[in-house]
């Protein structure tokens, strides 16, 4: 397994490369720039911070529960998009959404680190018939984040 130690340190240096991005960008572009997905790049953070959330019950579930974990995916069928829209992050502060990012980032790193490696191959039920375990979980989560983070460098330099 890729060691959780570079995981970390890569979603860390994330964090640093883009805090300063975060904060510099101007109102307009926040709120009326839109992804493929319809998203501003105030949503996008948010869902962000709700795949690191999810991430992070779900670490903690697959070390205690039985696997098979069933967990519920909130990100199927669209139902992120409900979580982006219910939680309104396109009127949230922008400050606190910025530091609500950086610091559940900075906890699923501290979660990851102290995961049980006896518990890494244990499997969540991510839909019908497909499982990932815990490793493939925690492997994946800079990708996800690389995923949305260049979503935004695309959001700001399209003119």
């Amino acid at each position: 397994m890729k060691n959780i130690e570079l995981i970390s340190q890569e979603i860390s240096e994330l964090i640093n490369e883009w805090e300063s991005v975060l904060s510099g960008i101007p109102e307009d572009i926040l709120s009326l720039r839109r992804n493929s997905q319809n998203r501003t790049i105030k949503q996008i953070v948010g869902h962000m911070i709700d795949s690191t959330s999810n991430n992070t019950h779900r670490i903690v579930h697959l070390q205690y529960q039985s696997s098979p974990l069933i967990f519920p995916n909130y990100a199927t069928l669209g139902n992120n998009d409900r979580w982006i829209a219910i939680q309104d992050y396109q009127n949230e502060d922008w400050k606190t959404l910025i530091q609500l990012w950086k610091y559940s980032l900075l906890h699923i790193c501290h979660v990851m680190k102290n995961v049980r490696v006896g518990r890494m191959k244990n499997e969540w039920l991510s839909g019908p018939g497909e499982k990932v375990t815990l490793e493939e979980m925690i492997i994946d989560f800079p990708r996800h984040l690389k995923l949305h983070l260049s979503e935004i460098a695309e959001l700001i330099k399209k003119d």
